[in-house]
């Protein structure tokens, strides 16, 4: 395909809602962008990049991970007019991770997520609507209120705040509205895949949507995951979890958020958090250019491009995606 079509609106919601996510790490080239960029920032991302991937499978890692999540009971909180499913564990300071569009707290990377909360404090959620978390009661759904959600939920677990936030793709979106409306919730902040203005790129081809949670996965690795990897992973739906797909009334709430969203473009300069925007280069969904502003815009953030990475980096290579974060979060 030598050239990505926008969408129009009601197509790329389905699109989104298939989508479980995100881009990170291996043989990446990173690009430091911003007001406060200093060659010490360079030298750190650089320092945790190098070296070159072994893995031809998932990790042997992967199996027991995703069990020692699993028996996780996930616990209810009331926020406002919802109850919010959620799970928390591992130690240290928080980090709040907000999943995509159509996306339950299922859909992370359990070799990450046990990483990471080997010294941090993680918690993962369903959004307004999706998995165990009610739909509520308000008709019209705008960004801000999954924002609002998402602050009512620090509030409600009695978390040390700020907490740090991770945010992929449509949880990009929200993650950016949280700093903006809630900036005392929030320390560090990192939005990858993702762009601030709801842009979504597709091949120029119908929406798909399947009726299985396989049919999906199916759908969705087409899309994640770059040919050339796809051939050298042929197992490639192995590293991956099958997700629940999301309820009519779910994708109705992200449609009226995105619909009505006029995005963050021009409040950007307002956050003063220490950001890391990530896409992948070779990201279908949202590419590079996409996230230029955020990186551009966002006072001393830093900006990876993930050479021959796709929407899925994360599934990927999850070890090497899990020190990106972690040696940002820690620097």
């Amino acid at each position: 395909m030598s050239r990505e079509t926008i969408v129009p609106m009601y197509r790329s919601i389905f699109v989104l809602v298939i989508i479980t996510v995100i881009s990170l790490v291996i043989h990446i080239q990173v690009i430091i962008l911003a007001q406060d960029t200093t060659i010490v920032q360079t030298a750190q991302a650089q320092k945790i990049i190098n070296g070159t991937d072994t893995s031809a499978s998932p990790s042997s890692s992967y199996t027991s991970s995703s069990s020692l999540i699993n028996s996780i009971a996930a616990k209810k909180v009331k926020v406002g007019d919802i109850d919010v499913a959620y799970k928390i564990f591992g130690k240290g300071k928080p980090l709040l991770l907000i999943a995509g569009s159509g996306a339950s707290m299922d859909m992370w990377d359990p070799t990450v997520l046990k990483q990471l909360s080997a010294n941090h404090t993680v918690i993962i959620f369903d959004n307004r609507g999706k998995g165990q978390t009610s739909v509520g009661t308000i008709k019209n759904m705008t960004m801000s209120q999954f924002a609002n959600d998402t602050a009512g939920l620090i509030d409600a677990l009695a978390i040390q705040k700020p907490v740090d936030v991770l945010g992929v793709s449509f949880g990009g979106f929200i993650a950016q509205e949280l700093a903006l409306l809630h900036p005392g919730q929030v320390d560090r902040l990192i939005i990858y895949a993702s762009d601030c203005d709801g842009k979504i790129a597709v091949p120029a081809r119908p929406a798909p949507f399947a009726a299985t949670p396989i049919e999906q996965a199916k759908i969705v690795a087409d899309m994640i995951f770059p040919q050339q990897w796809k051939k050298e992973h042929p197992n490639y739906l192995s590293h991956m979890p099958i997700v629940p797909i999301p309820s009519l009334r779910a994708i109705q709430l992200e449609g009226q958020a995105i619909s009505s969203w006029r995005g963050t473009c021009d409040k950007l300069s307002i956050i003063s958090k220490p950001t890391l925007v990530i896409v992948g280069t070779d990201d279908i969904i949202v590419p590079p250019a996409y996230s230029l502003p955020l990186a551009e815009k966002i006072p001393g953030a830093w900006l990876v491009q993930i050479k021959g990475g796709g929407h899925g980096v994360m599934y990927q290579y999850p070890e090497k995606f899990s020190r990106i974060v972690l040696t940002f979060l820690e620097s």
